[in-house]
């Protein structure tokens, strides 16, 4: 009796064993999140909503505001802008810098390339003034994009990042702004996986420089973000990489070093890339399937969804997940063009993951009323429709 009891606790040992490890997984940060880009899954989190001072990440939205107006025909790359003296004397302050002169004309471009892939503060003040007047105004316009795009822990008094107790943000609230640059700046993003620019100064030879992200000279498929670092905050990161069609993105702050910056961020990037799967369920205004209808010219509608529709799964749970459309059917002509019809319903198991809205990809009208009539009789009579 005792040995089987024994052999009991061992297996409830065990058991608890290998479940304690697999939600063993960290980092070494203070606080980190992982995103599945497409389907919005969060991966992986520690103290998301945690305050930090962002740093140099703060000219992810320095860039997205700029972006903003190129987008709508406000600016053009070509636009140049005048230097201040505040600009300048940030390059003679020992801070990451593209090594402006006062006085000179530089293009929008050269200015975000400065600050993408130079990270340079100098820059950002010189794009900050020609676009707002001063930065404490464009400031302004960064701290209310960053509410409009949900992000609801966070203030920007600067457009650098160097260090002001007013410019503050989380692990989320970057995650956010950088799922918003990647989404709807697909062009402009690729300044960011750029290994280096070259700076044509005025007065003295070009200034070529690296960029400092640590992930883009590995061969792991990174394309971006942006690092940061301040004393009071040590070292940050956000990060994404794409493999084939999948994209993740991470951020994190907190590193005590850049090579534990550069390490542990690949760590977590391939950690989701190896323990979960992106499964695309739907294509955008594609069929997704054909569903019944009732006294229509034609028997069947073809539904859509208005987005790309994707499932992110654990690693060999797929065979667990069922794809049902959830609808009142046959459904009843008249059917109009983009009439929502019912819900496109994905299941792990029993559990619902996720719910989303299907359309009639197009109209199907009703037929006249002779057909209407055999119809119905045939229904009463054998049942079927």
């Amino acid at each position: 009796m005792n040995k089987i009891i024994k052999k009991i606790s061992f297996v409830i040992l065990l058991t608890l064993f290998f479940i304690n490890n697999s939600f063993s997984f960290d980092i070494k940060a203070r606080t980190a999140i992982l995103q599945d880009f497409s389907s919005g899954k969060i991966l992986f989190e520690k103290e998301p909503d945690r305050e930090i001072y962002p740093a140099s990440m703060t000219k992810i939205m320095t860039s997205i505001i700029a972006f903003d107006l190129l987008k709508n025909g406000e600016l053009n790359l070509d636009d140049t802008f005048v230097v201040s003296e505040k600009a300048w004397k940030l390059s003679t302050a020992g801070y990451s810098s593209m090594f402006i002169m006062v006085g000179d004309n530089v293009s929008v471009e050269d200015l975000l390339k400065g600050i993408i892939v130079a990270s340079g503060n100098d820059a950002c003040v010189a794009l900050a003034e020609g676009i707002a007047g001063t930065e404490e105004q464009f400031a302004i316009l960064m701290t209310e994009k960053a509410f409009e795009i949900g992000m609801t822990n966070t203030n920007f008094s600067n457009a650098s990042g160097i260090n002001d107790p007013d410019n503050y943000s989380t692990v989320k609230d970057i995650l956010i702004m950088s799922n918003y640059l990647i989404k709807n700046f697909p062009d402009y993003y690729t300044y960011f996986k750029e290994t280096d620019f070259t700076w044509d100064r005025t007065g003295g030879d070009p200034i070529t420089q690296g960029n400092r992200n640590p992930l883009l000279y590995k061969n792991i498929g990174a394309d971006g973000i942006k690092t940061g670092y301040l004393a009071v905050e040590r070292y940050s990161l956000a990060s994404s990489v794409k493999k084939n069609e999948r994209r993740l993105i991470a951020v994190a702050s907190g590193f005590n070093t850049k090579n534990d910056r550069s390490r542990q961020s690949i760590k977590l990037l391939t950690w989701g890339l190896t323990n979960f799967d992106l499964v695309k369920v739907s294509s955008k205004n594609k069929s997704l399937a054909k569903l019944d209808v009732w006294l229509g010219k034609d028997p069947f509608v073809d539904v859509y969804t208005k987005d790309d529709v994707f499932q992110t799964i654990k690693k060999a749970r797929k065979k667990n997940m069922k794809i049902l459309i959830d609808y009142d059917g046959p459904i009843k002509a008249p059917i109009e063009k983009n009439q929502e019809l019912g819900k496109l319903k994905i299941y792990f198991k029993d559990e619902i993951l996720s719910t989303h809205n299907v359309y009639a990809l197009t109209e199907v009208k009703k037929v006249n009323l002779f057909t209407r009539i055999l119809k119905s009789l045939n229904y009463l009579v054998w049942g079927d429709v």
